[in-house]
């Protein structure tokens, strides 16, 4: 199975378990994207945190909202500090990913347990 931003994701994940195993379970989410961010910086990612994007309906603007990280310009990371993940989360990600054009988006929780699911939103 060839995966979409493969190389760039496992990178992503990598640093994403990392970060967990040095700060473990506990901290408010942004302590998580701070240390994700400086995590991945040092990797050689380009990352913007808190991007306001625009979100259109028939072309006229109808909100914004400000994804964690963008990695790259090709990958969103959002991240939660929760003691589980749910269908909302997913749905949250895969709602960024059409309103950006992005492909690929990794949905990061740092909660009791680590968990991590990998969405990609290709325009039929």
């Amino acid at each position: 199975m060839n995966l979409l931003l493969k190389d760039q994701t496992n990178l992503i994940l990598r640093s994403f378990y990392d970060v967990y195993n040095n700060l473990g379970y506990g901290f408010l989410e942004k302590v998580y994207r701070n240390a994700l961010i400086h995590e991945l910086t040092l990797k050689g990612f380009s990352i913007e945190s808190q991007k306001h994007i625009k979100v259109f309906y028939k072309n006229i603007e109808v909100g914004n909202y400000f994804p964690d990280i963008i990695v790259n310009d090709q990958i969103i990371l959002e991240l939660k500090a929760v003691a589980s993940l749910h269908p909302e989360h997913e749905c949250q990600l895969l709602n960024y990913l059409k309103a950006t054009g992005i492909n690929v988006g990794l949905l990061l929780n740092f909660g009791e347990k680590p968990q991590f699911i990998r969405k990609i939103y290709e325009k039929i």
